[in-house]
């Protein structure tokens, strides 16, 4: 059985986006085509309607590249589980009201069994200062968190493997 893989709306943005300028991002864009090309087929990879709304946003040429990306993954599901799951992150962390989808993007992995939570979003998500609080909300209320984690450390764990 293959781990499963939950990928945030920056993965789908990363793979979709025009090279950019900007050194760190287009080291994570170029890090993310790799994992996508190279390792992807070695998870189940799974989406939700929340990253789907989030690709559907901004340019409508890169919102389809994004969506045409997706289009096969199948969708875990909102459910009463992951809102109430989602609530507890975002209320007993305090993150600022725009992190409320991170919430609830930790929350739909979590609830629906990932093996890893996958994205660039180190602000709210893959964020170490609020791992360890991330965990305990996740186990308080029943659950096993994901590895949250980059393509980058995904991708250092396959290379792992080639020696």
């Amino acid at each position: 059985m293959k781990p499963k893989v939950y990928l945030e709306t920056t993965i789908p943005s990363y793979l979709a986006a025009r090279p950019s300028r900007d050194l760190v991002r287009a080291a994570h864009q170029q890090t993310t085509c790799e994992w996508w090309e190279r390792c992807r087929s070695e998870y189940d990879v799974f989406i939700s309607q929340v990253v789907v709304r989030e690709c559907q946003g901004g340019n409508a040429e890169a919102a389809a590249k994004r969506l045409s990306l997706i289009d096969s993954l199948p969708l875990l599901e909102e459910t009463e589980e992951t809102l109430t799951l989602a609530t507890a992150i975002f209320t007993q962390i305090r993150l600022p009201d725009r992190a409320a989808v991170d919430a609830l993007h930790i929350a739909i992995a979590t609830v629906h069994g990932m093996n890893y939570l996958l994205t660039w979003n180190c602000t709210h998500i893959a964020n170490a200062s609020l791992r360890s609080q991330i965990e305990l909300i996740c186990r308080e209320n029943g659950y096993e968190p994901p590895i949250i984690c980059t393509p980058e450390e995904l991708l250092q764990g396959e290379n792992e493997h080639e020696y």
